[in-house]
């Protein structure tokens, strides 16, 4: 199983793989090397799509933090222009490694003409003493999500004994049948082996906030996306015009659909500006399911504290059967990993926090991804912006639909939750590698990045 908490993770933009898990490794390294006798100079390569998209990420800015004992979850987003700017100024490092050479110029190698065994997401860290002898080296792989893995952690096996495994959509299902357990309760159960209930409770509420904070910032910010594409912000704008149609009493029908888009673009407009967002379950697609969420509690009745934590508990559930079942990674599988996922996600907690049956959860997980395959990941610019932000504002209404439609039918479905996913995985081992977040195909071509 996997946990909500490592699929919310609360952290920095604009990317889960290329900036939040490049920030977690380089901070794990720099523990690991605190302890070598010695130690003079670190350094840090990264590969494939790291490497062609690294910049356009913020990838190196990620590394430089971490090894300055950054983390994603905690350092202040306006703080770490000034943080990187001094590392390339002293070319030294501070706090347990303090003394030790690190220039971003020369001893962070974007490497684009090799590529790591086990993900295209590598990375490699190496230390060296006085007289440049190689001390140590390390290789970890930064698979999507905030996860970060080594070639020893691929191999093993996961440790924790969960009351209630399931490996499947069937297994989900077959679960619920037997134990008279709603997809939530397994979800939790299984939360309960790690944590207590008020841990999981608070938690929650904590990634909640976070979301709705996340919002509500992007409402009210002004200006241009960082990185070259003059791309503006739309969402204050877009606020402003909402806030003042509905005050002249001109509600157009789908104007509910306008406040989705809304909330979607303002978390991916703060992504992309490297602000606080939360990983649902990337950061390229982490506007999708605080969108719903947001329109669960604003647009329809009965909100509770209780039913945003079935939501995510139910988002997570299927979160992590697409992740161990195919991936979420854009860099593995394109977009669909991404937006595909997270509209899932979305409309698996809807579909439950309406009232939904085990049955229709999984049925609305089905469609939501279902109308995402093929999907490629074609950043202009190796920014995540176009089509990224729109993207997210398509997938949060997509999964409303779904989740509308689960709930209209009885649960019985042709296509199975686990034949999409298995669709998907298909799908992404066949896309070329152009339209793998290397920004070598599609929109990332055929569009003038500046």
């Amino acid at each position: 199983m996997i946990s909500a908490f490592d699929l919310f993770k609360i952290g920095v933009g604009p990317s889960s793989s290329h900036t939040v898990g490049p920030m977690i490794a380089a901070r794990d390294y720099r523990a690991r090397a605190a302890g070598f006798d010695g130690l003079a100079r670190i350094t840090a390569e990264i590969f494939g799509s790291l490497a062609w998209t690294g910049k356009g990420h913020g990838t190196d800015a990620a590394l430089c933090l971490g090894l300055l004992g950054h983390e994603p979850a905690t350092v202040d987003p306006d703080a770490m222009e000034g943080y990187v700017a001094a590392l390339r100024e002293s070319r030294r490092l501070e706090g347990m490694l303090v003394g030790v050479s690190f220039d971003p110029a020369t001893d962070l190698v974007f490497n684009r003409t090799e590529m790591l065994p086990l993900h295209t997401n590598g990375m490699r860290f190496r230390s060296y003493g006085g007289c440049g002898e190689m001390l140590d080296e390390y290789v970890c792989y930064s698979i999507g999500g905030g996860f970060v893995v080594t070639e020893q952690d691929a191999a093993a096996a996961d440790p924790i004994a969960y009351p209630l495994p399931f490996g499947s959509g069937e297994d989900l299902l077959t679960l619920c049948a037997e134990t008279g357990r709603t997809i939530p309760e397994i979800q939790l159960v299984n939360e309960l082996a790690t944590r207590s209930q008020a841990e999981v409770d608070d938690g929650l509420d904590a990634i909640i906030q976070a979301m709705f904070d996340c919002i509500d910032r992007g409402m009210v910010q002004d200006g241009m996306l960082p990185g070259g594409l003059k791309v503006r912000r739309r969402a204050k704008r877009m606020h402003a015009a909402l806030n003042e149609r509905s005050l002249i009493n001109s509600r157009p029908p789908h104007e509910i659909v306008d406040w989705v888009s809304l909330f979607a673009l303002a978390v991916n407009e703060e992504n992309a500006s490297g602000g606080r967002v939360v990983t649902a379950p990337t950061n390229g697609a982490a506007g999708i399911v605080p969108a719903v969420l947001r329109y669960l509690r604003d647009f329809c009745p009965g909100w509770t504290p209780e039913r945003g934590r079935e939501f995510l508990l139910v988002a997570a559930a299927i979160g992590g059967l697409i992740k161990r079942r195919a991936s979420i990674s854009g860099a593995e599988v394109g977009c669909q990993g991404e937006v595909g996922s997270a509209a899932a996600m979305a409309a698996a907690g809807l579909t439950s926090a309406l009232g939904g049956t085990a049955e229709q959860i999984e049925n609305a997980a089905e469609i939501a991804i279902e109308h995402h395959l093929g999907m490629t990941c074609d950043p202009i610019g190796g920014l995540v912006q176009i089509p990224c932000i729109e993207r997210n504002a398509f997938g949060a209404n997509k999964a409303i639909v779904a989740a509308s439609l689960s709930l209209r039918g009885d649960g019985i479905h042709r296509v199975t939750l686990d034949e999409v996913i298995e669709t998907m995985k298909q799908t992404g081992a066949d896309m070329q590698a152009k339209y793998k977040e290397t920004s070598q195909g599609g929109l990332a071509v055929n569009v003038a990045a500046c």
